[in-house]
């Protein structure tokens, strides 16, 4: 998908122009991971237009295999356009322009399923399964308990995708419940599901996957873990869109599950629970983060570094999309990556990160101490 970023604040009815990019949750995992040092294939479908000849481009410029990706002759490639605010504001807006898209067609018939199957990790969102009928088709075939490999689904709501609340919420629990190893915000939780009540009530409720990862926006993240589940061969990963704002705080339902929300259950035995703050940050656009941060995690996991590194690695990642103006950043080496998130937690309490801090020669520079 291509991405539209605004020249400067304010409505979209008040932008004068609009900087191209790309943009799409799996596309940009795939990057991070490819830059990262990984191996991973694109799997979509794009129309065969000047904005499909330059997703394709920029994409496999991070060195994402594209090779299975798909024009389509009769339908565009799909675009959208944003404001600068954070998502979880009332002032920001999205304006998708999807319906119809290239992507949107995409079905079990038409996307090589034995290459999706082919990697360590696939990687899907729940904004595929809201594109078409067909799309959700394919979800729901790469989430079958057959031979497959990890699946990593990231629930990604956005409101604005779906034709109600009711369907949104129950398609992506069905989805969440199939997948091996499931990112998903507290405030995601609360909108999609109606869960209040933090990290356990979330896991209480969603108890099928091995790994549960919750994240709470500057906050940080927490992971469930059963047993020795999670970990990965470090070979490679696949991501797929073929398949491949936070709600306000209802203080009078906290920590219970209103109407309509997946029935709890007890929490799994053997989790082992992780909890890791997240970072100061400089930030200068607030978007990309959640993208990055999968991408971080999967990276970490595919290494089998253990959760707590994992979460780490994550936030530094979403520490780079932060503090850079697109979607997309340079992520910090490897070297430089394991040796922050490594450091002892008051360390890692006091690091604040800024623009520019992963350009490793200007390590005198990059991590500056909260004061």
């Amino acid at each position: 998908m291509v991405t539209f970023l605004p020249s400067r604040p304010g409505r979209l009815a008040d932008v004068p122009s609009f900087e191209r990019a790309i943009g799409g949750a799996e596309s940009n995992v795939a990057c991070v991971l490819a830059a990262a040092g990984h191996t991973t294939r694109w799997v979509s479908r794009v129309g065969a237009d000047g904005f499909g000849d330059h997703l394709l481009e920029t994409i496999a410029s991070y060195g994402v295999d594209t090779s299975a990706v798909q024009r389509d002759p009769s339908r565009p490639t799909g675009i959208y356009f944003r404001t600068a605010g954070d998502r979880s504001t009332d002032a920001h807006e999205v304006a998708y322009y999807r319906t119809g898209s290239a992507a949107s067609a995409m079905s079990p018939a038409t996307v090589d399923l034995d290459t999706l199957r082919a990697a360590d990790i696939l990687h899907l969102t729940g904004i595929t399964a809201a594109l078409s009928t067909t799309c959700l088709s394919l979800m729901n075939s790469l989430t079958a308990p057959h031979a497959r490999p990890l699946i990593s689904f990231d629930v990604n709501y956005r409101e604005g995708l779906w034709p109600n609340a009711t369907t949104a919420g129950n398609t992506l629990l069905t989805l969440a419940r199939n997948a091996d190893l499931v990112f998903v915000g507290e405030d995601e939780a609360e909108e999609a599901w109606g869960i209040t009540g933090g990290p356990k009530a979330i896991r209480k409720a969603l108890p099928e996957p091995d790994t549960l990862v919750i994240k709470n926006g500057s906050r940080g993240a927490t992971v469930f873990v059963r047993g020795r589940a999670g970990g990965c061969s470090p070979a490679g990963a696949g991501a797929s869109t073929a398949l491949a704002s936070k709600a306000p705080d209802s203080a009078p339902d906290r920590g219970r599950t209103p109407p309509g929300a997946p029935p709890p259950h007890p929490l799994p035995e053997g989790d082992t629970v992780t909890t890791a703050p997240a970072l100061e940050v400089d930030v200068v656009a607030p978007v990309g983060a959640g993208d990055a941060f999968a991408a971080g995690f999967l990276s970490a996991t595919l290494r089998g570094l253990p959760p707590k590194h994992r979460l780490r690695h994550g936030h530094l990642m979403a520490a780079a999309a932060l503090t850079t103006p697109g979607d997309l950043a340079a992520p910090p080496s490897r070297a430089h990556a394991d040796r922050l998130a490594a450091l002892d937690d008051t360390a890692w309490g006091r690091l604040r990160l800024g623009p520019g801090w992963t350009n490793t020669a200007d390590r005198a520079q990059e991590e500056v101490p909260t004061p």
